[in-house]
């Protein structure tokens, strides 16, 4: 006997069965062994990411002495919810200053490198102008340099420039490590836009920058939204530059802030935990709020 596969477009195929029974496949149906194992493997991949997180949640509502304790438990015997209170009045750090700042910097930093590297993708995916592959090139080859290696020549020239220890300072380092990124994205997704779409706009009367605005943006926007959310997350957690740069305690964030509770000889894990879900919630929310979009832009171009 047979089994009839349908395909699109296609005649049914049909192919013998050890049963002799004929059974029809549609393209959406998926048999069920296939299906518990792709369960499986799906719920074995959450466990291994949100064990992590999960650890570090039960320890931010323990007490030092639980954590510390020489047979630890990783679900707590008492819940103190007060640690999430407690952490943002201790003597380390001010933490309410430490998030405002690492907002502001994220936030102006990625509005600086959306203004700059959408017309620069824009120009770079439009014309074909002399050097414009060492142009890119040169581009790329920024994302080999990242703040670590550079803080020493960074402190000296925010110090020259008078911004040292200011979040302008920060929002220009962070703007600057992020732009390669988020100009060869939006390269990709402009170029993509057939040039025949400008000419018809400019053919009405367009200008280029109501062609770049009104007719691109809505045709890359998938691409935008993946820069905007890469840039913000790197802005974010950005370490090296904001440890030297940054030197008061209410101008750092929180990535630097976090260390404050790792001392030489006693370490506050339960704030560090607590700080350390404070600081991803963030995140998270936004990955949640525009992850359509952003799984748009990650794929587009995967499928012709």
């Amino acid at each position: 006997m047979a089994i009839t596969v349908a395909a699109p477009g296609l005649e049914p195929i049909e192919a013998p069965t050890p049963s002799g029974r004929r059974r029809t496949y549609t393209e959406d149906q998926v048999p069920l062994g296939k299906l518990i194992v792709r369960m499986l493997a799906g719920l074995i991949v959450l466990l291994v990411f949100i064990l992590p997180y999960t650890i570090m949640f039960f320890g931010s509502v323990k007490t030092k002495a639980q954590i510390r304790s020489v047979d630890p438990t990783y679900f707590p015997t008492e819940w103190h919810w007060e640690n999430y209170l407690n952490m943002w009045s201790t003597p380390e750090t001010p933490l309410v200053q430490n998030l405002i700042s690492t907002i502001v910097i994220s936030v102006f930093a990625t509005l600086l490198v959306l203004l700059v590297a959408m017309p620069a993708a824009y120009y770079t995916a439009r014309f074909a102008f002399p050097g414009r592959m060492v142009f890119l090139f040169l581009v790329i080859v920024t994302q080999m340099l990242q703040p670590a290696v550079l803080t020493s020549g960074l402190f000296r020239q925010f110090v020259a420039l008078d911004l040292i220890d200011t979040w302008a300072a920060m929002i220009f380092i962070n703007a600057a490590f992020n732009l390669s990124f988020a100009v060869w994205i939006m390269h990709s997704f402009f170029a993509g836009v057939p040039k025949e779409v400008d000419e018809a706009a400019q053919i009405d009367g367009a200008g280029r920058l109501a062609v770049l605005f009104r007719i691109n943006l809505p045709l890359v926007w998938p691409g935008i939204v993946t820069a905007i959310v890469f840039t913000f997350v790197a802005c974010w957690n950005e370490f090296a530059a904001s440890l030297v740069i940054l030197s008061t305690a209410g101008n750092q964030p929180l990535s630097v802030a976090l260390t404050k509770f790792v001392g030489q000889y006693e370490t506050s894990w339960h704030y560090v935990f607590g700080v350390s879900i404070v600081a991803i919630i963030p995140v998270v929310v936004l990955f949640m709020l525009i992850e359509k979009r952003l799984v748009g832009g990650l794929t587009a171009g995967s499928v012709k």
